[in-house]
C-alpha cells in the first residue's frame, strides 16, 4: 500500500511526493530458525492481546498511557522479546483499541480486539536487509538471526529501495516478510486533463472519454463460484467443508486479481499528469436501501475500497492524481443539459433525458457527470464560492441522440 513520505524538491516542477511500497519476500529458515520465529510471533501476539485487553477494560486508548501501564509487566513476562518489539506490539494494540471504540460509537457490533496471530512489526532497529546478498537479519527471542530470502520477479524493480519497516507473517508453514521500502516518486508535470470514472457491479468501470473497462467473464465466474459454494454448504460433509475453505481462498485471490487488472486499465487510460475522479463510495452499503437476492450479494461482496487503494498507488507511479466527488445524482443528471430526474434513467444501462431527449449509455453519462462535478468544484473553490454541480458540455455530447451501444470490454492486464 502507498504511504506518504517526506517531500523532495525538484527544480523543474517544485515539490514532489515520495512513495512507499510493500514488497513481500519469502524467507528460507531452517528448523531451528523457524522455531525461533514461531516463538517470537507467539510472544508478540500475547503482548498485543494483553495491551488490547487492558485498554478495553479501562476504556483507555492513549498510547503513552498504555505504554506506561503495561510495558514493565510485559517485559517481565516475556524477557526474551526485545524492547522494540514490545513497543511495536503496544502500537498495534493501540490502533486496534481505537478502531474498536470508533465502531462502538457508530453503534456497530464490536468486542475486545484479540488476535490469534498478530504479525510482529520490525523497524530499522530490529531488522537489517541486504538486497545484494538476499539476506535479512531479524531480532528474535534467541537473538539476531541471519535468514536468506527469495525476491519475486515482479518486485525486482524495487530492489535497492530503502527499507523502512517490515511485518513477519506465517502462512501454512511458510514465513514471509512484508517489507515497506522507500522509492522516488516520478517527476511529472501536471495537466488539466480530467477523467471521470464510474465504478459499478454490472459494468466494472466506464471512463468519461468512452472506455468500457473490465472483463465480461468475471460475473459468470462469480456466479459459478456462488452456486458451488451453496451446494457445498448444503452437503455439509467434512470434505465439503474442507473444499469450502479452499474455495474461499481461491475466490479472494480471484477478486484481488480482478481489482489489479481493472485498476491497471483505469490508470493506463489516463494520460500522465492527469486527474482520475472517482465517486466517494464510503458507507455505500448502509446508504442504499436493503435489497435481497443476487443484487444484495454482489453489493456486499464488492471490494470497492480495495479497488480504490489499488488505483491510488498505481496512479502515483504514473504521476496521476486521484480525487473523489459526492456520488449523489450523477446517475440521474443529464450530462448535456444538466436536467436531473430519477426517471431519466429508463433502465440500468439506458439513459434518456426527459428535458432535451439526449440518450447515452447510463454509465458513460454518469462518468461524464463525475468529471463535470469535479471541474465545477474546482472552479467554485478557486472563486471562494460554494460547491455546485454544473454540467460541462462538450461538442461530442451533442453528436448523437440515438441509443448508445458500448464497445466490447477491454481485456488483459
Amino acid at each position: 500500500m502507498p504511504r506518504l513520505l517526506s517531500l523532495q524538491i525538484s527544480p523543474a516542477y517544485g515539490i514532489v511526493e515520495g512513495m512507499q511500497r510493500t514488497v513481500r519476500v519469502l524467507l528460507r529458515p531452517n528448523s531451528e530458525q523457524a522455531s525461533a520465529l514461531t516463538a517470537t510471533a507467539q510472544q508478540f501476539t500475547a503482548a498485543f492481546n494483553t495491551v488490547c485487553a487492558y485498554g478495553w477494560e479501562r476504556r483507555e486508548k492513549n498510547g503513552v498511557t498504555l505504554h506506561h501501564q503495561t510495558y514493565r509487566m510485559l517485559k517481565a513476562k516475556f524477557p526474551a522479546l526485545v524492547s522494540d518489539l514490545h513497543i511495536q506490539a503496544r502500537v498495534k494494540a493501540t490502533e486496534a483499541v481505537k478502531s474498536a471504540f470508533l465502531r462502538q460509537r457508530q453503534k456497530r457490533p464490536v468486542s475486545c480486539p484479540r488476535s490469534q496471530a498478530c504479525a510482529p512489526r520490525y523497524n530499522v532497529h530490529t531488522f537489517r536487509l541486504d538486497w545484494e546478498a538476499r539476506t535479512v537479519r531479524l531480532s528474535t527471542t534467541v537473538g539476531r538471526l541471519l535468514l536468506d530470502f527469495r525476491l519475486p520477479a515482479y518486485a525486482s524493480r524495487y530492489t535497492g529501495g530503502k527499507p523502512c519497516t517490515a511485518d513477519l507473517v506465517e502462512r501454512r508453514g511458510r514465513w514471509w516478510l512484508h517489507v515497506v521500502v522507500e522509492i522516488e516518486a516520478p517527476v511529472v508535470s501536471p495537466t488539466d486533463k480530467v477523467v471521470g470514472v464510474d465504478l459499478g457491479l454490472a459494468q466494472p468501470a466506464v471512463t468519461s472519454h468512452g472506455r468500457f473497462l473490465g472483463k465480461r467473464g468475471w460475473r459468470g465466474i462469480e456466479a459459478r463460484t456462488f452456486r458451488l459454494r451453496r451446494a457445498l454448504q448444503k452437503k455439509g460433509s467434512k470434505s465439503a467443508k474442507h473444499h469450502l475453505c479452499k474455495l474461499r481462498d481461491k475466490q479472494r485471490r480471484f477478486r484481488r486479481d480482478c481489482d489489479h487488472v481493472l485498476s491497471k486499465q483505469i490508470v493506463q487510460s489516463i494520460p500522465e499528469g492527469g486527474t482520475a475522479v472517482l465517486e466517494n463510495l464510503k458507507d455505500i452499503r448502509r446508504r442504499l436501501e436493503t435489497r435481497h437476492g443476487a443484487q444484495s450479494r454482489r453489493l456486499h461482496s464488492w471490494s470497492f475500497a480495495q479497488l480504490r487503494s489499488f488505483i491510488t498507488y498505481k496512479a502515483e507511479e504514473r504521476g496521476v492524481t486521484v480525487a473523489g466527488v459526492d456520488p449523489r445524482h450523477t446517475s440521474q443528471q443529464c450530462s448535456r443539459c444538466g436536467h436531473t430526474a430519477r426517471n431519466n434513467r429508463r433502465s440500468r444501462a439506458f439513459f434518456v433525458c426527459r428535458a432535451c431527449g439526449f440518450s447515452l449509455h447510463a454509465d458513460l453519462n454518469g462518468a461524464r457527470n463525475i468529471a463535470a462535478k469535479y471541474r465545477a468544484n474546482l472552479g467554485n473553490a478557486g472563486a471562494g464560492g460554494p460547491s455546485v454541480n454544473r454540467p460541462i458540455v462538450g461538442a461530442d455530447e451533442f453528436a448523437h441522440h440515438t441509443t448508445y451501444k458500448p464497445p466490447a470490454l477491454a481485456g488483459g492486464r
